[in-house]
């Protein structure tokens, strides 16, 4: 089955990242999304232990200890970038002056619940971290994540099965197979990754989904 990787799913999310954004990538996969901005656009990338205008990952041989992002990976700054108290930075974030953030997730309802702190797994540690302050703050919150689990249990549900996050905060999901938005009509596909057929992607979700007009599909086998 065609399928875009976790890089281009970063890629594409990176696509529809304004000029003069201010933007939270969150913890795992959504920080591929700082690779992916043009050079030429200034988005300011931020991190909830205290930091603004973030690039993207440094080149082996130049890390910086002392410059991380709140998932502890390294990262560089930018000309004009500052540090600043987590406090501070948590004040931006519950105030609404960040425009995006791009989140993970293990579930994401039709209305646009969020569940991606906890699975309730036994041996999992339950850590919320700057979750739910991200989803209720930011303006628009963008999840990316695949759109089945490894066991081939969709991640869009009817309702989250997994502690909540956030409700109804979810803007738009990124799947390696497709682009969804979440409208008070329920899901409208905008754009489709996959070579799967549309009806078949529909009932594998299980959950209902609507077709954006004018939306191409790859050709079954090609590619």
């Amino acid at each position: 089955m065609q399928r875009l990787s976790r890089d281009d799913m970063a890629g594409r999310v990176a696509r529809d990242i304004p000029e003069g954004a201010y933007v939270n990538l969150g913890i795992g996969v959504p920080t591929l999304v700082a690779n992916h901005l043009a050079p030429d656009k200034e988005i300011f990338l931020h991190s909830e232990n205290g930091v603004l205008g973030m690039g993207p990952a440094p080149a082996p041989g130049d890390e910086d200890d002392d410059l991380i992002n709140a998932g502890k990976q390294h990262v560089t700054l930018l000309a004009g970038g500052a540090f600043f108290h987590h406090a501070d930075s948590f004040g931006m974030m519950r105030g609404g002056h960040l425009d995006f953030c791009v989140l993970g997730a293990f579930q994401v309802s039709v209305k646009g619940d969020l569940a991606n702190w906890h699975t309730g797994a036994p041996d999992a540690i339950p850590a919320v971290g700057g979750a739910m302050d991200l989803a209720l703050g930011a303006k628009q919150v963008y999840v990316m994540m695949e759109h089945f689990t490894k066991q081939g249990a969709s991640k869009i549900v009817a309702e989250c099965g997994y502690p909540v996050t956030a409700v109804r905060c979810v803007s738009r999901i990124y799947t390696d197979l497709a682009v969804i938005d979440v409208t008070r009509d329920g899901l409208l596909v905008r754009e489709i990754f996959t070579d799967m057929p549309f009806d078949e992607l529909v009932s594998r979700s299980g959950v209902p989904m609507r077709l954006a007009p004018h939306v191409d599909q790859p050709i079954p086998g090609a590619g």
